[in-house]
Order: C-alpha cells, then structure tokens, then sequence
C-alpha cells in the first residue's frame, strides 16, 4: 500500500480536462520557428510546424498570481498533491500528422497515471498526463504523454 497515494487521490486516474481548441497560422509557424533556431525553409515559410510547436499552441496564458513559485501554469486538472516541488520526468511525442497554417487543432489532456515510488532522499510521487490532438476532420495529429515527478 502507498505511503503518500489516498483512494482518493488515485480516483483522479482518467480525470478528463475540457478540450482546447486554436487555430494554426502562418505567422505562429514562423515566430516559432525563428524563436527556436529552425533552419528548414517550409519551417521559416510558415508552411509547416516544427517538432515541439503544439506546446506552446496550448499554453494557458494566464496572470502572474495563477503561477507556481517555478513559474509554471498552475494545472486544474491535478489534485492536490503531498508533494509540491516539481520535476521533470519525461516527455513522448507520436506525430501523426503535420501540423499545417489553417488547421483547427483540438487537444484533449487526461491525467493517466499516479504511482509512487522510494527515492534515495524519500518518497517520490509520478504522475502521467496524456494528450491527444486531432485536427478538424477528427485525425490524429499527435499523441503527447508528460510524465512528471514531485518530491
């Protein structure tokens, strides 16, 4: 039995966020891909998106007092955790589709995982978010899984 990890708390696994959408533009496409150092032409065109661009497509722009103190969107779609400070943990990316100027892109986020586990330094707490984002026609575009670790 987990030491830090509730009923409760694991009854969140499969808990659903409601569903952004946003459009592509060209001009996204090409602030990003001048930000992030792309060379490839179809990326400083604006006629495709770059590897990574979907994450700050659905950032959450929000007031400074809406951020933890390292500065990070504080997510409603966590519980309220025993551990508070934040690791990365990993991140996958499947891409299905390219992400194109025009395209309607909808994300859906679902927190699919909570496990503990023991650390050298003490307990340790994993959580997965898993996002799916199709575009208008209903395809999938790209399958993105977060996993993050709290100490």
């Amino acid at each position: 039995m987990s030491q830090l990890l509730s009923n409760e708390l694991l009854a969140n696994i499969g808990r659903l966020a409601s569903p952004r959408n946003e459009i592509v533009t060209r001009r996204d496409i090409r602030k990003y891909s001048i930000a992030t150092g792309q060379r490839l032409k179809k990326y400083l065109e604006g006629d495709e998106a770059p590897p990574m661009f979907h994450v700050s497509l659905f950032w959450d722009v929000v007031e400074m007092d809406q951020l933890s103190p390292d500065g990070v969107s504080i997510d409603p779609l966590l519980p309220e955790f025993p551990l508070k400070k934040a690791m990365a943990g990993g991140l996958k990316i499947e891409y299905f589709k390219p992400i194109v100027p025009g395209d309607w892109l909808t994300a859906t986020r679902t927190l699919t995982d909570i496990y503990e586990k023991q650390g050298s330094k003490g307990p340790l707490i994993f959580y997965e978010i898993t996002m799916n984002v199709v575009n208008e026609s209903g395809e999938k575009v790209l399958k993105e899984t977060t996993t993050r670790i709290l100490r």
